[in-house]
């Protein structure tokens, strides 16, 4: 009889510990819906206040478009060709000689020229020799109407084309080359594919036609210096090696030198009668014709969203420190 008392006695007290929780449960709940009706004006107001700053933010900000091209490496058989098989015919003769035939684990030119493409020296040079740094860095708006670009007045004058920014030292009025690398960067990209070793240059601008233009100019420029660098290199190694052949008199090296003459001759003439020297342009520029950014309508949603939570996280926290009134 006893135990039988006891057992309906734990049963009670574990019944009973259910609907505790339950009350608890929908008294927390009633208190949070409680606190939220009071601050309901308050959290109106600041998601209000959010959503319409964020609806001004998103129609200030000017839309941006985006022109890319699709770039395959050139071939550099000609070039590359006749040395791998030099230092498989004559490496170990090259090497007792203290010649260097490279062959193997070469600088890969594509990467090459997509690394002088980021490079502040091509970037000064590009900027320089186009002569479109107000472009770049003072541009207010842009016209569709009659494509016509307009500049901020406290950064450019255009009348008389000269900088009037206030900067503080060791800045100066006319941006410097690592102001406009800075700038360039964040408007450009290039970047290859792993897999299919295409590579794409994509530039944005407030205009859609500078943007186009700019590419088309990018592409010009690094097949260009590209070349440059590869003629002057094998004009300047087709003079050293015609020194070593009037330094030496074994038959078998004196080959070699005009085995490397040959190919030197060879990259030379294969730059000179090749416009597209590193990049051939698969799918070109064009002027886009719709924008890239900004998403407006995502701005709008995040900045409402943004104001809610803040104003939710107010009421809350006004609650928490004890002051239970809330307008």
């Amino acid at each position: 009889m006893n135990t039988q008392i006891t057992q309906n006695t734990k049963d009670l007290q574990v019944d009973a510990q259910f609907p505790q929780t339950t009350r608890e449960d929908e008294i927390d709940l009633r208190e949070l819906f409680s606190v939220i009706w009071q601050g309901k004006w308050l959290i109106i107001a600041i998601t209000a206040l959010f959503a319409i700053g964020s609806v001004i933010f998103a129609i200030n900000q000017p839309n941006i478009y985006k022109a890319e091209a699709l770039l395959a490496p050139a071939s550099s058989e000609a070039s590359s060709g006749g040395l791998a098989a030099l230092a498989s015919q004559f490496g170990g003769l090259a090497s007792m000689a203290g010649i260097n035939l490279g062959g193997k684990g070469g600088i890969d030119k594509t990467q090459l020229a997509i690394e002088v493409l980021k490079s502040r020296q091509f970037v000064g040079e590009f900027i320089e020799k186009h002569q479109i740094m107000p472009e770049l860095m003072a541009v207010d708006k842009w016209y569709i109407s009659d494509n016509r670009l307009s500049f901020e007045p406290e950064l450019f004058d255009t009348e008389t084309k000269s900088w009037v920014r206030e900067v503080k030292a060791p800045l100066k009025p006319e941006p410097s080359v690592q102001e406009a690398h800075k700038e360039f960067m964040k408007i450009f990209s290039v970047s290859a594919d792993k897999e299919s070793g295409m590579v794409t240059i994509e530039v944005e601008h407030q205009s859609p036609f500078i943007a186009k233009q700019w590419v088309d100019w990018l592409i010009l420029d690094i097949n260009r210096v590209m070349k440059e660098r590869d003629v002057a290199e094998a004009m300047r190694s087709t003079e050293f090696l015609n020194k070593q052949i009037e330094l030496t008199n074994v038959s078998d090296i004196r080959v070699i030198l005009y085995k490397l003459i040959e190919e030197q001759a060879k990259t030379t003439m294969f730059a000179e009668v090749r416009d597209e020297y590193v990049f051939k342009t698969i799918d070109p520029a064009v002027v886009p014709e719709d924008k890239f950014k900004p998403r407006r309508a995502l701005i709008c949603i995040l900045g409402t969203f943004l104001g809610f939570m803040l104003s939710m996280a107010i009421v809350f926290t006004r609650v928490a420190l004890g002051n239970r009134k809330i307008y």
